[in-house]
Protein backbone atom coordinates (compact mmCIF):
# COMPACT_ATOMS: atom_id res chain seq x y z
CA UNK A 1 0.00 0.00 0.00
CA UNK A 2 0.93 3.41 -1.17
CA UNK A 3 -0.52 5.24 2.09
CA UNK A 4 -2.07 8.74 1.22
CA UNK A 5 -1.87 9.75 -2.68
CA UNK A 6 -0.74 12.97 -3.54
CA UNK A 7 -3.90 14.85 -4.28
CA UNK A 8 -6.02 13.11 -1.08
CA UNK A 9 -5.79 17.11 1.20
CA UNK A 10 -5.17 19.42 -1.56
CA UNK A 11 -7.63 17.88 -4.77
CA UNK A 12 -10.62 20.52 -4.07
CA UNK A 13 -13.41 20.31 -2.08
CA UNK A 14 -15.17 16.71 -0.60
CA UNK A 15 -18.01 15.99 0.88
CA UNK A 16 -17.87 14.46 4.31
CA UNK A 17 -19.15 11.04 3.09
CA UNK A 18 -16.79 10.91 -0.11
CA UNK A 19 -13.77 12.02 2.33
CA UNK A 20 -14.56 9.10 4.48
CA UNK A 21 -14.92 5.88 1.63
CA UNK A 22 -11.91 7.90 0.29
CA UNK A 23 -9.90 7.77 3.41
CA UNK A 24 -10.90 4.06 3.88
CA UNK A 25 -10.14 3.06 0.76
CA UNK A 26 -6.62 4.19 0.97
CA UNK A 27 -6.00 3.06 4.66
CA UNK A 28 -4.14 0.01 4.89
CA UNK A 29 -6.31 -3.21 5.78
CA UNK A 30 -4.97 -4.63 9.24
CA UNK A 31 -2.80 -7.33 8.08
CA UNK A 32 -0.70 -4.85 6.70
CA UNK A 33 0.34 -3.51 10.65
CA UNK A 34 0.99 -7.06 11.48
CA UNK A 35 4.05 -8.78 9.72
CA UNK A 36 6.18 -11.44 11.41
CA UNK A 37 8.61 -10.23 8.74
CA UNK A 38 8.53 -6.73 10.18
CA UNK A 39 8.53 -7.79 13.42
CA UNK A 40 11.76 -9.57 12.79
CA UNK A 41 13.81 -6.73 11.02
CA UNK A 42 12.54 -4.46 14.13
CA UNK A 43 13.39 -6.89 16.53
CA UNK A 44 16.88 -7.69 14.52
CA UNK A 45 17.24 -4.03 14.32
CA UNK A 46 16.79 -3.27 17.91
CA UNK A 47 19.12 -6.08 18.69
CA UNK A 48 21.91 -4.99 16.04
CA UNK A 49 22.02 -1.78 18.21
CA UNK A 50 22.09 -3.40 21.63
CA UNK A 51 25.74 -5.09 19.84
CA UNK A 52 26.93 -1.85 18.89
CA UNK A 53 26.91 -0.48 22.15
CA UNK A 54 28.13 -3.17 24.02
CA UNK A 55 30.88 -3.55 21.85
CA UNK A 56 31.95 -0.38 20.13
CA UNK A 57 34.51 1.43 21.76
CA UNK A 58 33.21 4.32 24.00
CA UNK A 59 34.34 7.12 25.53
CA UNK A 60 32.72 7.45 29.43
CA UNK A 61 30.89 10.58 30.46
CA UNK A 62 29.40 11.35 33.55
CA UNK A 63 25.45 12.91 33.88
CA UNK A 64 24.18 15.17 35.84
CA UNK A 65 24.43 15.17 39.98
CA UNK A 66 21.42 12.79 40.78
CA UNK A 67 19.02 13.92 44.54
CA UNK A 68 21.78 11.87 46.33
CA UNK A 69 24.65 13.62 44.60
CA UNK A 70 26.07 11.11 42.80
CA UNK A 71 26.29 10.85 38.91
CA UNK A 72 26.11 8.15 36.15
CA UNK A 73 28.24 6.86 33.67
CA UNK A 74 27.44 7.11 30.19
CA UNK A 75 28.83 5.30 27.37
CA UNK A 76 29.48 7.57 24.21
CA UNK A 77 29.64 5.56 20.89
CA UNK A 78 26.46 6.44 19.36
CA UNK A 79 28.75 8.32 16.50
CA UNK A 80 30.47 5.05 15.44
CA UNK A 81 27.36 3.35 16.06
CA UNK A 82 25.66 5.72 13.19
CA UNK A 83 28.65 4.79 10.39
CA UNK A 84 28.59 1.20 11.41
CA UNK A 85 24.81 0.81 11.03
CA UNK A 86 25.14 2.53 7.42
CA UNK A 87 28.34 0.31 6.65
CA UNK A 88 26.44 -2.77 7.86
CA UNK A 89 23.36 -1.65 6.03
CA UNK A 90 25.75 -1.62 2.92
CA UNK A 91 28.22 -4.07 2.93
CA UNK A 92 27.40 -6.31 6.05
CA UNK A 93 24.52 -8.34 5.23
CA UNK A 94 24.86 -12.25 5.22
CA UNK A 95 24.17 -13.45 1.81
CA UNK A 96 22.97 -17.00 1.71
CA UNK A 97 22.39 -20.00 -0.92
CA UNK A 98 19.91 -22.34 -1.73
CA UNK A 99 20.99 -24.59 0.48
CA UNK A 100 21.01 -22.28 3.39
CA UNK A 101 25.15 -22.08 3.12
CA UNK A 102 26.45 -18.48 4.04
CA UNK A 103 28.21 -17.17 0.58
CA UNK A 104 29.49 -13.68 2.36
CA UNK A 105 28.89 -10.31 2.49
CA UNK A 106 26.57 -7.84 1.08
CA UNK A 107 24.06 -5.02 1.03
CA UNK A 108 20.53 -5.06 3.30
CA UNK A 109 17.55 -5.46 0.74
CA UNK A 110 16.52 -1.41 1.60
CA UNK A 111 13.51 -1.78 -0.48
CA UNK A 112 12.10 -3.89 1.58
CA UNK A 113 11.58 -1.16 4.49
CA UNK A 114 8.96 0.89 1.92
CA UNK A 115 7.16 -2.72 1.56
CA UNK A 116 6.93 -3.16 5.07
CA UNK A 117 6.50 0.37 6.46
CA UNK A 118 3.55 0.02 8.22
CA UNK A 119 4.53 -3.68 9.53
CA UNK A 120 7.43 -1.38 11.03
CA UNK A 121 4.86 0.65 12.48
CA UNK A 122 2.75 -1.73 14.29
CA UNK A 123 6.51 -3.77 15.59
CA UNK A 124 7.57 -0.67 16.86
CA UNK A 125 4.70 0.13 18.62
CA UNK A 126 3.33 -3.32 20.09
CA UNK A 127 7.28 -2.88 21.53
CA UNK A 128 7.09 0.00 22.49
CA UNK A 129 4.04 -1.13 24.74
CA UNK A 130 5.78 -3.90 25.89
CA UNK A 131 8.69 -2.33 27.14
CA UNK A 132 6.50 0.57 28.62
CA UNK A 133 4.55 -2.52 30.71
CA UNK A 134 8.30 -3.91 31.56
CA UNK A 135 9.32 -0.56 32.82
CA UNK A 136 6.26 0.43 34.74
CA UNK A 137 6.24 -3.34 36.24
CA UNK A 138 9.86 -3.11 37.34
CA UNK A 139 9.65 0.24 38.81
CA UNK A 140 7.95 -0.70 41.87
CA UNK A 141 10.89 -4.14 42.44
CA UNK A 142 13.39 -2.11 42.42
CA UNK A 143 15.17 -1.98 46.18
CA UNK A 144 18.72 -0.34 45.30
CA UNK A 145 18.04 3.11 47.39
CA UNK A 146 20.62 4.66 44.58
CA UNK A 147 17.47 4.09 41.92
CA UNK A 148 15.67 7.66 41.83
CA UNK A 149 12.18 7.42 40.54
CA UNK A 150 11.61 11.03 38.23
CA UNK A 151 9.26 13.55 40.16
CA UNK A 152 6.63 13.72 37.25
CA UNK A 153 6.11 9.63 37.88
CA UNK A 154 4.58 9.18 40.74
CA UNK A 155 1.36 10.52 41.28
CA UNK A 156 -0.22 7.76 41.80
CA UNK A 157 -2.37 7.78 39.05
CA UNK A 158 -1.37 4.45 37.58
CA UNK A 159 -2.37 5.48 33.81
CA UNK A 160 -0.46 8.62 34.03
CA UNK A 161 2.44 7.41 35.86
CA UNK A 162 2.61 4.28 33.01
CA UNK A 163 2.56 7.11 30.32
CA UNK A 164 5.27 9.61 31.99
CA UNK A 165 7.42 6.95 33.40
CA UNK A 166 8.14 6.17 37.21
CA UNK A 167 11.98 5.12 37.32
CA UNK A 168 14.65 8.03 36.24
CA UNK A 169 17.28 5.90 34.41
CA UNK A 170 16.35 2.31 34.12
CA UNK A 171 19.19 0.11 33.94
CA UNK A 172 20.07 -2.99 33.32
CA UNK A 173 23.36 -5.69 32.11
CA UNK A 174 24.64 -5.14 36.38
CA UNK A 175 23.74 -1.35 35.69
CA UNK A 176 25.68 -0.67 33.10
CA UNK A 177 23.14 -0.21 29.86
CA UNK A 178 20.95 2.91 30.50
CA UNK A 179 17.52 2.04 28.55
CA UNK A 180 16.01 5.24 28.16
CA UNK A 181 19.81 6.98 27.17
CA UNK A 182 19.78 4.17 24.50
CA UNK A 183 16.21 4.39 22.72
CA UNK A 184 17.21 8.20 22.78
CA UNK A 185 19.58 8.53 20.04
CA UNK A 186 20.57 4.97 18.92
CA UNK A 187 17.38 2.12 17.16
CA UNK A 188 14.80 5.27 16.32
CA UNK A 189 16.81 8.19 15.17
CA UNK A 190 19.85 6.39 13.09
CA UNK A 191 17.02 4.07 12.16
CA UNK A 192 15.05 7.05 10.69
CA UNK A 193 18.38 7.74 8.31
CA UNK A 194 18.15 3.89 7.30
CA UNK A 195 14.56 4.23 6.80
CA UNK A 196 14.93 7.18 4.36
CA UNK A 197 17.61 4.93 2.29
CA UNK A 198 15.02 2.33 2.01
CA UNK A 199 12.74 5.02 0.17
CA UNK A 200 15.09 5.96 -1.57
CA UNK A 201 16.18 2.72 -3.22
CA UNK A 202 12.14 1.66 -3.23
CA UNK A 203 12.36 4.64 -6.08
CA UNK A 204 14.75 3.40 -7.74
CA UNK A 205 13.44 0.19 -7.89
CA UNK A 206 10.28 1.52 -9.38
CA UNK A 207 11.29 5.08 -11.17
CA UNK A 208 15.21 3.69 -12.65
CA UNK A 209 16.77 6.93 -10.10
CA UNK A 210 16.56 8.49 -7.26
CA UNK A 211 15.14 12.12 -7.59
CA UNK A 212 17.09 15.53 -6.55
CA UNK A 213 14.38 16.08 -3.98
CA UNK A 214 14.71 12.46 -2.66
CA UNK A 215 18.64 12.63 -2.47
CA UNK A 216 18.78 16.14 -0.95
CA UNK A 217 16.02 14.53 1.99
CA UNK A 218 18.20 11.61 2.85
CA UNK A 219 21.06 14.08 2.46
CA UNK A 220 19.89 16.48 4.88
CA UNK A 221 18.08 14.56 7.10
CA UNK A 222 21.27 12.10 7.51
CA UNK A 223 23.47 15.15 8.16
CA UNK A 224 20.67 15.81 11.16
CA UNK A 225 20.89 12.61 13.00
CA UNK A 226 24.72 12.76 12.39
CA UNK A 227 24.73 15.74 14.04
CA UNK A 228 22.73 14.37 17.07
CA UNK A 229 24.72 11.54 17.67
CA UNK A 230 28.12 13.34 17.18
CA UNK A 231 26.95 15.56 19.51
CA UNK A 232 26.09 12.73 22.03
CA UNK A 233 27.49 13.88 24.49
CA UNK A 234 25.06 17.46 24.89
CA UNK A 235 21.87 14.90 25.21
CA UNK A 236 22.92 13.98 29.13
CA UNK A 237 21.68 17.54 30.02
CA UNK A 238 18.33 17.50 28.12
CA UNK A 239 15.22 16.99 30.16
CA UNK A 240 14.63 14.19 28.71
CA UNK A 241 17.92 12.63 30.63
CA UNK A 242 17.50 14.55 33.80
CA UNK A 243 14.04 14.94 34.74
CA UNK A 244 11.21 12.84 32.73
CA UNK A 245 10.84 9.35 33.62
CA UNK A 246 10.84 6.76 30.87
CA UNK A 247 7.62 5.49 29.93
CA UNK A 248 5.24 5.28 27.15
CA UNK A 249 5.52 9.03 25.93
CA UNK A 250 9.39 8.72 25.83
CA UNK A 251 9.37 4.84 24.79
CA UNK A 252 6.30 5.41 21.93
CA UNK A 253 8.11 8.82 20.98
CA UNK A 254 11.63 7.00 20.41
CA UNK A 255 11.39 3.93 18.84
CA UNK A 256 7.82 4.88 16.71
CA UNK A 257 6.99 8.36 16.30
CA UNK A 258 10.44 9.86 15.57
CA UNK A 259 11.44 7.05 12.81
CA UNK A 260 8.23 7.30 10.89
CA UNK A 261 6.42 10.13 11.15
CA UNK A 262 9.96 11.82 10.70
CA UNK A 263 10.15 9.94 7.26
CA UNK A 264 7.31 10.71 5.97
CA UNK A 265 8.96 13.21 3.08
CA UNK A 266 10.85 10.12 1.63
CA UNK A 267 7.80 8.11 2.24
CA UNK A 268 6.36 10.36 -0.05
CA UNK A 269 8.97 11.62 -2.94
CA UNK A 270 9.20 7.29 -3.58
CA UNK A 271 5.69 7.80 -5.96
CA UNK A 272 5.09 11.68 -5.99
CA UNK A 273 8.49 13.37 -6.80
CA UNK A 274 7.75 17.09 -7.72
CA UNK A 275 10.13 17.75 -9.81
CA UNK A 276 11.20 20.93 -8.68
CA UNK A 277 13.47 23.14 -10.96
CA UNK A 278 17.18 23.95 -10.44
CA UNK A 279 16.55 27.24 -8.81
CA UNK A 280 14.06 25.41 -6.16
CA UNK A 281 16.24 23.49 -5.38
CA UNK A 282 19.23 25.70 -4.72
CA UNK A 283 16.77 27.81 -2.34
CA UNK A 284 15.64 25.33 -0.28
CA UNK A 285 19.03 24.06 0.04
CA UNK A 286 20.49 27.73 0.85
CA UNK A 287 16.97 27.51 3.60
CA UNK A 288 18.48 23.84 5.01
CA UNK A 289 22.05 25.46 5.44
CA UNK A 290 20.49 28.55 7.18
CA UNK A 291 18.51 26.52 9.83
CA UNK A 292 21.80 24.29 10.26
CA UNK A 293 24.27 27.10 10.64
CA UNK A 294 21.86 29.02 13.68
CA UNK A 295 21.00 25.36 15.29
CA UNK A 296 24.51 23.99 15.53
CA UNK A 297 25.80 27.83 15.96
CA UNK A 298 23.30 28.53 18.79
CA UNK A 299 23.78 25.00 20.31
CA UNK A 300 27.33 24.78 20.26
CA UNK A 301 27.73 28.29 22.03
CA UNK A 302 26.00 27.52 24.81
CA UNK A 303 27.49 24.01 25.51
CA UNK A 304 30.66 25.78 25.47
CA UNK A 305 29.45 28.58 27.71
CA UNK A 306 28.63 25.89 30.04
CA UNK A 307 31.41 23.75 30.17
CA UNK A 308 33.66 27.03 30.29
CA UNK A 309 32.91 30.97 30.19
CA UNK A 310 36.14 31.91 30.24
CA UNK A 311 37.31 29.88 27.58
CA UNK A 312 38.53 31.76 24.02
CA UNK A 313 35.50 31.18 21.76
CA UNK A 314 33.01 32.37 24.30
CA UNK A 315 34.62 34.48 26.91
CA UNK A 316 33.89 37.62 24.97
CA UNK A 317 29.43 37.24 25.67
CA UNK A 318 28.21 38.91 27.62
CA UNK A 319 26.22 37.20 30.05
CA UNK A 320 23.49 38.29 33.29
CA UNK A 321 24.71 36.90 36.53
CA UNK A 322 21.44 35.34 38.26
CA UNK A 323 20.68 35.20 42.33
CA UNK A 324 21.06 31.42 41.98
CA UNK A 325 24.73 31.63 40.91
CA UNK A 326 23.99 30.79 37.45
CA UNK A 327 24.72 32.69 34.29
CA UNK A 328 22.44 33.40 31.63
CA UNK A 329 23.79 34.63 27.90
CA UNK A 330 22.42 37.83 26.54
CA UNK A 331 25.02 38.15 23.56
CA UNK A 332 25.85 36.19 20.86
CA UNK A 333 23.37 33.36 19.06
CA UNK A 334 21.31 34.03 22.95
CA UNK A 335 21.41 37.55 22.64
CA UNK A 336 19.29 37.23 19.25
CA UNK A 337 16.56 35.33 20.91
CA UNK A 338 15.70 33.09 23.97
CA UNK A 339 15.16 30.33 21.46
CA UNK A 340 17.09 30.69 18.53
CA UNK A 341 18.35 27.16 18.26
CA UNK A 342 14.25 26.07 17.97
CA UNK A 343 14.04 28.13 15.02
CA UNK A 344 16.99 27.06 13.57
CA UNK A 345 15.73 23.54 13.88
CA UNK A 346 12.02 24.44 12.43
CA UNK A 347 13.69 26.18 9.39
CA UNK A 348 15.62 22.93 8.73
CA UNK A 349 12.24 20.83 9.17
CA UNK A 350 10.50 22.96 7.00
CA UNK A 351 13.15 23.04 4.00
CA UNK A 352 12.90 19.03 4.04
CA UNK A 353 9.10 19.13 3.60
CA UNK A 354 9.28 21.94 0.65
CA UNK A 355 11.42 19.51 -1.21
CA UNK A 356 7.80 17.42 -1.33
CA UNK A 357 6.72 20.59 -3.14
CA UNK A 358 2.78 21.30 -2.78
CA UNK A 359 1.25 18.53 -3.99
CA UNK A 360 -0.07 17.39 -0.76
CA UNK A 361 -0.10 18.50 3.06
CA UNK A 362 0.75 15.26 3.96
CA UNK A 363 4.69 15.57 3.95
CA UNK A 364 3.95 19.22 5.97
CA UNK A 365 3.17 17.11 8.81
CA UNK A 366 6.32 17.45 10.24
CA UNK A 367 6.63 21.43 9.97
CA UNK A 368 3.10 22.09 11.90
CA UNK A 369 3.43 19.21 14.35
CA UNK A 370 7.26 20.66 15.08
CA UNK A 371 6.12 24.04 15.34
CA UNK A 372 3.68 23.04 17.84
CA UNK A 373 5.77 21.18 19.49
CA UNK A 374 8.69 24.03 19.99
CA UNK A 375 5.96 26.12 21.01
CA UNK A 376 4.75 24.21 23.48
CA UNK A 377 8.02 23.47 24.31
CA UNK A 378 9.01 27.17 24.81
CA UNK A 379 5.96 27.53 27.21
CA UNK A 380 6.69 25.00 29.42
CA UNK A 381 10.36 26.13 29.57
CA UNK A 382 9.13 29.81 30.02
CA UNK A 383 7.30 28.64 33.15
CA UNK A 384 10.01 26.58 34.37
CA UNK A 385 11.97 29.57 34.53
CA UNK A 386 10.36 31.68 35.89
CA UNK A 387 10.00 29.67 38.94
CA UNK A 388 13.51 28.60 38.84
CA UNK A 389 15.26 32.27 38.34
CA UNK A 390 12.10 34.10 40.09
CA UNK A 391 12.51 38.08 39.36
CA UNK A 392 15.92 37.67 37.64
CA UNK A 393 13.73 36.08 34.76
CA UNK A 394 11.51 38.95 34.62
CA UNK A 395 14.81 40.84 34.00
CA UNK A 396 16.58 38.68 31.78
CA UNK A 397 12.96 38.69 29.17
CA UNK A 398 13.54 42.59 29.07
CA UNK A 399 17.25 41.91 28.05
CA UNK A 400 16.51 39.34 25.27
CA UNK A 401 12.48 40.09 24.38
CA UNK A 402 12.55 38.16 21.46
CA UNK A 403 10.87 34.18 21.68
CA UNK A 404 11.72 32.52 18.04
CA UNK A 405 12.55 35.49 15.54
CA UNK A 406 15.31 38.79 16.13
CA UNK A 407 12.74 41.86 16.65
CA UNK A 408 9.63 40.13 17.13
CA UNK A 409 9.35 40.25 21.21
CA UNK A 410 7.41 37.69 21.53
Amino acid sequence: CDGLEAGYCLAGPLQLGELAVKFRAQTPPLAAWCSWRAAGIFIGWFAFQVALERLLPAEVAQGVALADGSRLDYKLNGHLAFWASLLAMGHGFPKFDAAARLTGLGGFPLAVLYDEYFGLIGASVAFSVVLTVYLYARSFGVADPKVELAAGGVSGNPFYDLFIGRELNPRVLGSTFDLKYFCELRPGLIGWCVLNLGMAAKQRELHGGVSPSMALVCLFQGVYVWDAVYQERAILTTMDITTDGFGFMLAFGDLAWVPFTYSLQARYLVNHDPALPAWALVAVAALNCLGYAVFRGANSQKDAFRRDPSAREVSHLQFMQTKRGTKLLVSGWWGLARKINYTGDWLMGLSWCLLCGFGSLVPYFYAIYFGVLLVHRAVRDDGFCNEKYGADWATYKKKVPSTFFPGIPI
